[in-house]
């Protein structure tokens, strides 16, 4: 269950008035990411966008940082969007371990409880491993390459896991093996702005 795209497109808006900042561009990026890889790959590219879209919506409530994610999958979750939801909560970790988050553990014991028992729930499905991968090209003003955008990352934070490092290298080449074709063809790396 996801919202409609124009629904989806309404919450971010939404959220960015109650918090702005580059995290809407950002997630518009990854929403033309998905639909992009989506349509390619054998996908429901609606879904993809939506859900792309979506993925970082917690941050209506605030600069958190792993808080972010409880947030949004509680937000979704109390509107029915399950899929959204989902993806709020899977998006951050690709190993499905809470120890390889890159950021500040900003979470109440409840909240971190929250995302350890749903994530242990889930088994990474294609829309989860698309967004993972969308999330670590899409910057706020377009497509990055996958290496400096994880790079810019890793210089705002201080680290980043090594494995999740590895891991969206490995989603990256999954996906354009899927394709046939070049991730940053596909996205239109090189002309995609991000707008409202």
């Amino acid at each position: 269950m996801y919202p409609t795209r124009n629904e989806a497109m309404r919450l971010l808006e939404e959220a960015e008035k109650m918090n702005p900042g580059p995290w809407g561009d950002h997630s518009r990026t990854v929403a033309h990411c998905a639909e992009c890889i989506a349509a390619k790959s054998g996908l429901d590219a609606e879904k993809a966008y939506v859900v792309g879209l979506l993925h970082d919506i917690g941050r209506r409530f605030g600069k958190r940082h792993l808080g972010h994610v409880s947030d949004g999958y509680s937000y979704m979750m109390s509107l029915g969007y399950d899929e959204p939801a989902r993806v709020c909560l899977t998006h951050s970790f690709n190993g499905k371990s809470i120890d390889g988050y890159v950021g500040n553990f900003d979470t109440t014991d409840e909240e971190t409880e929250l995302i350890k028992t749903e994530l242990d729930k889930i088994e990474l499905d294609e829309y989860d491993k698309l967004i993972q991968l969308c999330d670590s090209i899409g910057g706020a003003e377009g497509v990055m390459d996958i290496i400096d955008r994880m790079s810019d990352v890793k210089r705002r934070y201080g680290y980043y896991d090594p494995e999740k490092w590895d891991t969206n290298l490995g989603l990256k080449d999954y996906f354009e093996q899927k394709m046939g074709e070049d991730i940053y063809i596909v996205v239109d790396k090189d002309n995609y702005k991000p707008s409202k």
